[in-house]
C-alpha cells in the first residue's frame, strides 16, 4: 500500500533500496543545501522533512506541502529570467532570499548585478499547500514500514485534508500589500504555485480579469505541475502563466479599486490634447 507521504527529504518514498535510518538522522534537504528547516511546531526542534503528500480518492493527486521543494534545479528561478528587463549579457545573476520590503517581505529576489550594483530585480513568493490535520502519523507509520524505529504515540491514526480557501484567500491578502510596491517601482512580483491552487483560485475568487502573462504587468502567476521521471523521481515542469496589476489582485478579492486620480488626470490631459496634427507618421 503506498503511503500518504509522497516525498521525504527528497526521496519518493516508493523508492527502492533507500537507507531511510540514515536519511532522516541527517535531516538534509538538497533543495536548501543544508539541513531541512521545517520543524514541528508541538515537538521542536524536530524536523518534520514531509516535502509533498498524496491526496484524493478517486484520483490520486499531488500537494506541495513545503515551499522549498519549489527550488529544485533552481528552474523556477530562471523561469523569472524574461522578467528583468533591465538585464544585459555580462550581468551577475543573484538569489537573494527573504528580503524585507515596504509591505512585508519576499521569499526570493532574482537580481541581475554588473559591477557590483544591482541594476535589475525580480521578486519571488512561494505558496505550497496548507493542510488540515496532521501528516505526522502518515510520516511515522510509513518511516515504521521501512524498518525506522518510532514511538508508539506517534501512530494515532489521524486524518488531513488540503485548506484550499485558507492557503488561497491568506497569499492573494499579502499580495495585494506587497505588489503595490513592485508596482510604484516598476519591477515584477511573482508568485511560484501548483496548478490545483491556481485552478482554485480561478475558480472561488474573482479571475475573470486575469489573462494570459504580460510583461507590462506587475504581479505575475507561475504554475507548475509535479510529474514522475522514468527513474522514479518527481520533477516540477511549468504549466501556465498569467499576470494581472495591484488593481487586479484587489479585484480578485472583490474589493473596491481605488482609481489612481493622478495617473488618470495625465490620461485625461493627453486625451484632450490629440488630435490629427498629433498623429505621428513616416
Amino acid at each position: 500500500m503506498k503511503s500518504s507521504i509522497l516525498e521525504l527529504l527528497a526521496v519518493p518514498t516508493d523508492s527502492e533500496g533507500v537507507n531511510w535510518r540514515a536519511i532522516v538522522e541527517a535531516h538534509y534537504c538538497p533543495y536548501l543545501e543544508r539541513e531541512c528547516v521545517k520543524i514541528r511546531k508541538t515537538t521542536p526542534p524536530v524536523v518534520i522533512g514531509t516535502c509533498s503528500a498524496r491526496y484524493g480518492v478517486k484520483v490520486e493527486k499531488i500537494a506541495i506541502i513545503c515551499p522549498h521543494r519549489f527550488l529544485e534545479r533552481k528552474q523556477i528561478f530562471m523561469d523569472c529570467f524574461h522578467l528583468l528587463t533591465l538585464h544585459e549579457p555580462g550581468n551577475e545573476l543573484h538569489r537573494v532570499p527573504e528580503l524585507t520590503i515596504p509591505g512585508g517581505s519576499v521569499d526570493y529576489v532574482l537580481a541581475s548585478v554588473k559591477g557590483g550594483r544591482v541594476v535589475d530585480f525580480v521578486g519571488i513568493e512561494l505558496q505550497a499547500l496548507d493542510t488540515t490535520g496532521s501528516l505526522w502519523a502518515e510520516r511515522q507509520r510509513f518511516l515504521k514500514s521501512v524498518g525506522v524505529e518510532v514511538g508508539a504515540e506517534d501512530l494515532v491514526i489521524g486524518t488531513y485534508g488540503i485548506n484550499w480557501k485558507m492557503t488561497a484567500k491568506t497569499i492573494l491578502m499579502q499580495l495585494l500589500h506587497k505588489v503595490e510596491t513592485f508596482e510604484h517601482l516598476s519591477k515584477h512580483l511573482v508568485l511560484i504555485l501548483q496548478e490545483p491552487l491556481l485552478n482554485y483560485m480561478m475558480s472561488e475568487f474573482s479571475f475573470g480579469h486575469i489573462e494570459a502573462a504580460n510583461l507590462g504587468d506587475s504581479m505575475h502567476f507561475h504554475a507548475y505541475r509535479m510529474q514522475q521521471m522514468d527513474n522514479a523521481q518527481y520533477r516540477l515542469s511549468l504549466t501556465s502563466r498569467v499576470s494581472t496589476d495591484a488593481s487586479g489582485i484587489a479585484k480578485c478579492l472583490g474589493l473596491q479599486v481605488s482609481p489612481n486620480i493622478e495617473l488618470e488626470q495625465i490620461f485625461a490631459n493627453i486625451q484632450a490634447k490629440i488630435s490629427d496634427a498629433t498623429l505621428l507618421t513616416i
